[in-house]
């Protein structure tokens, strides 16, 4: 599990934070997690001598239901508690805060990443996250 949490999830999931978790995105990730820690923590021997592969269910409790789309997520928000305490001259903040001048195409608007981010919130029941952010301590319980 230390060389999983190490190497392994760090190398996967390398500039995470900004990333749209898509349904599809989210799947593929849980689906080569779980064969990874299959792979570590091996099969099960049943009372009765015979071997069976571990469920998911146990699979999440070995590892604390801190699988990779919370990590994912968890990266996400304190980027973003990163991105608002920067002051406005940077770089990164001036692109952040930037507005397109045309206007969107027609049809479903694509999902953006900082609707994931607010999706996140609204789950972690963080109402008033403006004042919350620029607190590093307190932002750091939430996420």
């Amino acid at each position: 599990m230390k060389l999983y949490c190490s190497i392994i999830r760090p190398t996967v999931t390398y500039c995470c934070e900004t990333w749209v978790l898509k349904e599809t995105i989210k799947n593929k990730l849980m689906v080569f997690e779980r064969k990874v820690l299959r792979r570590i923590f091996g099969p099960t021997k049943e009372r009765d001598g015979a071997w069976r592969i571990k469920t998911n269910d146990e699979l999440d409790e070995l590892i604390r239901h801190k699988n990779i789309t919370n990590h994912i997520k968890a990266q996400s928000l304190s980027w973003v508690g990163h991105l608002h305490r920067m002051p406005e001259k940077r770089r990164v903040k001036r692109v952040y805060k930037w507005k397109r001048m045309l206007t969107r195409l027609l049809g479903r608007p694509k999902k953006r990443w900082e609707d994931d981010i607010l999706n996140d919130m609204k789950k972690l029941k963080i109402k008033i996250w403006t004042s919350c952010i620029q607190d590093r301590n307190k932002w750091k319980l939430y996420v």
